[in-house]
């Protein structure tokens, strides 16, 4: 659903479900210049928090480091960013909310 999502944005999808010893990041795109690292979170409903509340400082310390690793690898000279796609679903897991958040970290 989030690379639908970007996809239909203008994001292209370079990366999906990268993972290190360190760390995993959900999608890793480009869109106009910049590399874009996108943590998807999704829960079914809200009534015990929001996607958004999963997104802990230690969980935003991870996405950095992948982050900036994954650009020091990749040789990438140009700027990067972290966001967060939230989405919530239905119990019969249709979409209720989409959320992108952008400049997380």
């Amino acid at each position: 659903m989030a690379r639908e999502f970007l996809e239909q944005k203008g994001y292209e999808v370079i990366e999906q479900n990268y993972k290190t010893k360190y760390s995993e990041i959900d999608l890793i795109c480009q869109k106009l210049g910049e590399l874009v690292f996108v943590e998807v979170r999704t829960k079914i409903g809200e009534n015990f928090g929001t996607p958004e509340d999963t997104l802990t400082p230690k969980k935003l310390g991870k996405m950095r480091f992948g982050a900036t690793s994954y650009a020091a690898f990749a040789k990438w000279q140009g700027p990067i960013k972290i966001d967060a796609i939230c989405i919530v679903l239905t119990p019969t897991r249709e979409i209720s909310r989409l959320t992108h958040h952008q400049n997380i970290a």
